[in-house]
């Protein structure tokens, strides 16, 4: 049964993809740290987004994104630099600006989200 993607869902999946980047192996344990939770915390979520098609989990411990999965998080990941670089544009401090992308890319509707990227393509191209 599909997982209805949710913020959280949505965050595991961003986090993994950033993981990925930094590491040769994503583990449970680099996420919690990443996340700042527990271990079993972690370890449930990557249950329920392996049974869902978001990432598979080897006999080692590694997490990989799946097709799915890594769509998911691409998309969040772009709203969550767009976004950013938006606030920080009008003069929003960096802090604020990440912490206030990382709130926004969840809920923000696909149509703003599109206007808004287009309008910092345009006039904000390096933002």
């Amino acid at each position: 049964m599909p997982l209805v993607l949710h913020e959280s869902a949505e965050m595991y999946l961003e986090t993994i993809l950033n993981l990925e980047e930094e590491l040769d192996r994503v583990r449970a344990v680099d996420i919690a740290q990443r996340m700042g939770y527990s271990k079993p915390t972690i370890s449930e979520w990557m249950g329920k987004l392996r049974d869902a098609g978001y990432v598979t989990l080897n006999e080692a411990g590694g997490i990989t994104l799946t097709d799915a999965g890594r769509e998911v998080a691409v998309k969040i990941y772009e709203r969550h630099v767009v976004l950013s670089g938006f606030f920080r544009a009008i003069g929003v401090s960096e802090e604020t600006a990440v912490d206030d992308a990382c709130r926004v890319e969840h809920y923000i509707s696909d149509e703003t989200f599109n206007c808004l990227k287009s309008y910092m393509d345009k006039n904000h191209p390096q933002a």
